[in-house]
């Protein structure tokens, strides 16, 4: 009996994509789906690919199908469907076997899983995967995180299917148990910023300068010419000048503007304060997102809360050196998250190889990213990112349009959360002495939870508990 390479269970979108792109890079690829149905049809769309897949209307057939060592690639919601899925695989598995998860997983659930299966002598990784159905089918950016015994096994699949960047696979072994799911969960918070400073710039163009949004995608296309270029850049510029065929208006201008979210946005924050991070971009447009939910109560009190306020909108370049500023910044808190969690994982993260594989394949990349590699590449110190003396002239050249658009933007009334976060945190990080030590005296005032003196070691207290 013909013997699959690697096995994926769950066709919907995601997994019956990457099942078709392994069977497309001549990979024998076994697959099954809970609703055993779904899988002849997906053999027969399969085409001529189909010689390369090995359809399975059950998990035991699946499992028999896969030559040993055996890698069953689960593609199917994220939670308790993965432990039910566990359960129902171990049995049949045995030791040295492996188990990936796919999906946009909880890390914590991604270690839990590592450290029980472990016991059974089975590996388990957890993968992130970005580019949407596109990238899945055609090359994702692929974040791995287990075993290296697992990733030997792995490695020649994954390069296989992943995207390219000049040559290189865009797939890296980037650390052990939930290394892969949380470098894709910071992945995805950084998107979330991308997405809202990109939102924040058209809402200036639009409410502030009553530009239309044509001409507004106008301005993103010649942005995406240059540093700006990026694949949110790119189609940025062809949502905002695409028509609707119902009534010949913009299409943007049809969609109500209220945005979803599933999560991994939010456990980006939740899990940056608990690392004693604050990524301040990410965190705003995770909140814009939840402000966006209330509609109706924006649109019942939107007439009533009206101002009239104008300002002078900045130029177009002025804009574009506003959005490279807030870029690099949204990027570097990301990457601070990363490497908070890298030291307290113990993971030894390399933060130019995971800005190498979101060169291509992945929702964010951009030439930004392939800069960053190359300066991550040249220093030992990844501590502190602001440190980077090219980091530090980019951000002189540019933070001043991102000043001028952000107090602009506050005159005119449009709402920039994530980009006045942005520059909050940018000169927060900048001051040599901040306003805390007032903090501290009203802590020890209420609460006696004493301070530190600039001139004396060890706690003290103020003056009014001398009383």
């Amino acid at each position: 009996m013909r013997q699959a390479d690697i096995g994926v269970y769950g066709l919907g979108t995601m997994g019956s994509a990457i099942a078709l792109n392994m069977a497309e890079k001549g990979i024998p690829v076994a697959v099954a789906n809970r609703e055993s149905e779904w899988v002849a049809d997906f053999v027969t769309e399969a085409g001529p690919l189909s010689s390369q897949i090995i359809a399975c209307e059950d998990l035991k057939a699946f499992v028999a199908a896969l030559s040993s060592p055996r890698v069953v690639l689960f593609m199917i919601p994220s939670g308790v469907p993965v432990d039910d899925m566990i359960s129902q695989v171990l049995p049949l598995l045995e030791a040295g076997d492996m188990i990936v998860d796919a999906g946009n997983a909880d890390f914590h659930d991604t270690r839990r899983r590592s450290k029980d299966l472990q016991a059974h002598g089975v590996h388990f990784v957890g993968m992130g995967v970005s580019g949407g159905e596109e990238g899945a089918r055609h090359g994702p950016s692929m974040m791995v995180g287990g075993s290296a015994e697992s990733w030997a096994r792995l490695h020649p699949v994954l390069n296989a299917i992943a995207a390219d960047f000049k040559g290189n696979p865009c797939v890296a072994h980037v650390g052990p148990d939930g290394a892969g799911h949380f470098v894709k969960t910071v992945h995805n918070g950084i998107e979330y910023a991308d997405m809202q400073v990109i939102a924040e710039l058209y809402g200036i163009m639009r409410d502030a300068s009553a530009r239309q949004a044509s001409e507004i995608g106008q301005v993103f296309a010649a942005w995406n010419t240059g540093p700006l270029q990026s694949f949110l850049t790119e189609i940025t510029a062809t949502i905002l000048q695409a028509e609707d065929p119902q009534t010949g208006w913009p299409v943007v201008d049809v969609i109500r503007d209220q945005a979803g979210q599933k999560g991994t946005g939010r456990w980006t924050v939740i899990e940056a304060l608990k690392l004693g991070q604050s990524p301040s971009g990410i965190e705003a447009a995770v909140g814009a997102r939840s402000w966006s939910s209330q509609k109706d109560l924006r649109a019942e009190i939107a007439e009533s809360l009206t101002e009239t306020l104008s300002a002078e909108v900045p130029q177009d370049d002025v804009l574009g050196a506003a959005f490279e500023a807030a870029r690099l910044l949204l990027h570097l808190q990301g990457f601070a998250v990363l490497q908070a969690a890298s030291q307290t994982y113990d993971w030894a993260l390399d933060l130019s190889r995971i800005a190498e594989i979101w060169r291509a394949g992945c929702i964010i990349r951009s030439v930004l990213l392939n800069d960053l590699a190359d300066i991550l590449k040249d220093t030992e110190d990844d501590s502190a990112l602001l440190r980077y003396p090219a980091i530090q002239t980019r951000l002189r050249v540019t933070v001043p349009a991102l000043r001028a658009v952000v107090a602009a933007s506050i005159q005119a009334g449009v709402p920039v959360p994530a980009m006045s976060a942005l520059l909050a945190w940018f000169d927060t990080m900048r001051q040599a002495r901040g306003t805390t030590n007032l903090i501290q005296a009203q802590r020890d005032f209420f609460g006696y939870h004493g301070y530190e003196r600039i001139d004396a070691d060890g706690p003290q207290h103020g003056p009014w508990w001398s009383r």
